[in-house]
């Protein structure tokens, strides 16, 4: 039940962001649920491939290549999804990654504080 609930939040926090930053487009509230799903999943597999395979440019870099890896994440994403989903470059995906983040951080803790009491 809490995958689906961070599933939704996820899809929820892509429409939004879609709406205010330029270049990020998605078509629909589906569409941005099946964003979230797809990221899930490339988070799952190809993250952890991939920092094990940078592993040292992001010790040296004090870990900030990773945000470096989100953003490969997302234009993979774009990629495999195609025209319901599309970020217009590099920079663009380096912003949606961040701004992602901090949107799940905030709708996560919701979810958390329902836990506690």
């Amino acid at each position: 039940m809490k995958t689906i609930l961070r599933m939704l939040l996820t899809a929820v926090a892509v429409v939004i962001i879609a709406k205010f930053l330029p270049g990020v487009e998605v078509t629909d509230f589906v569409n941005a649920l099946f964003v979230a799903i797809v990221l899930g999943f490339l988070r799952i597999t190809v993250k952890p491939i991939l920092v094990i395979l940078t592993l040292p440019v992001t010790i040296l870099s004090l870990g900030l290549f990773l945000l470096v890896i989100n953003a490969v994440i997302i234009l993979l994403a774009d990629y495999l999804i195609g025209t319901s989903f599309e970020v217009s470059g590099f920079w663009t995906a380096l912003l949606f990654s961040v701004l992602l983040s901090i949107f799940q951080s905030i709708l996560y803790s919701f979810l958390n504080e329902d836990k506690q009491k």
